[in-house]
């Protein structure tokens, strides 16, 4: 789980990973013959039994950055992702996270220019709300409404879904399943694992070859699998 990819000096939800960082540990799961993916693949070759060595990327939040630094970056390394958008706050910025730096968001433009370099464009929402913590009203905007939005955008289906700060319960993933979504993509779901609770690996800027590591053998081991297919998980930054 990625966010923002881009040269920094503070940061202090640890959103922030620097461009070569980025290229680095895309690198490390490359040499360990690896490929990264976007989600809806990753399920899809799962389902089929093709997915043994399927990393799932996500970036979300959606900053101006993926497309910037971080598409290059993957295209360089034969790598595709999921960029999770706020279609209710395009061209803005990450108002949500009073103590960091301001971070300009995707444009419609931006959007499109992701999925013509062959992205996967999930939601992350609306506005970037706790789910848990909607009335119904704000529950369908921010899961339906937002779909629809951005496959007008992008003018392709939107399968995937990313709840804000990860924060999930049954009411939300009814609510995401009602919507039309194939997934979802969580970080510590416990016992709501699955297609629309999937677990993730939050990396940061200080993940090394060895934190990776140490990070991906923890995940198997404090997480809940997925309950059938091959043990492939998504490799994803923290849950802002």
């Amino acid at each position: 789980m990625y966010h923002s990819v881009t040269a920094y000096t503070g940061d202090p939800y640890r959103i922030t990973v620097a461009p070569d960082r980025l290229r680095r540990q895309l690198r490390w799961l490359r040499n360990r013959g690896l490929r990264g993916v976007g989600v809806a693949e990753l399920l899809r070759e799962r389902a089929a039994g093709r997915g043994a060595r399927l990393v799932g990327l996500t970036f979300d939040d959606g900053y101006t950055d993926f497309t910037e630094n971080a598409v290059p970056l993957l295209r360089e390394h034969g790598f595709t992702a999921t960029v999770f958008a706020l279609p209710g706050r395009l061209g803005g910025d990450n108002a949500w996270d009073p103590l960091g730096p301001r971070k300009p968001l995707l444009t419609e433009d931006g959007i499109r220019a992701a999925a013509v370099a062959g992205m996967e464009i999930g939601s992350h929402g609306m506005l970037h709300v706790r789910l848990t913590e909607a009335d119904d009203a704000c529950l369908l905007e921010e899961t339906a409404h937002s779909r629809k939005l951005l496959q007008e955008i992008a003018d392709r289906p939107v399968e995937g879904y990313c709840y804000a700060y990860g924060d999930v319960d049954r009411r939300a993933v009814e609510a995401v399943r009602a919507a039309g979504y194939s997934y979802a993509c969580a970080i510590d779901p416990g016992p709501l694992t699955g297609p629309y609770a999937l677990p993730r690996i939050h990396v940061g800027d200080r993940d090394t070859a060895l934190r990776l590591s140490v990070k991906r053998l923890l995940h198997r081991v404090r997480r809940r699998a997925m309950p059938a297919g091959p043990a492939v998980t998504p490799l994803t930054g923290a849950g802002r």
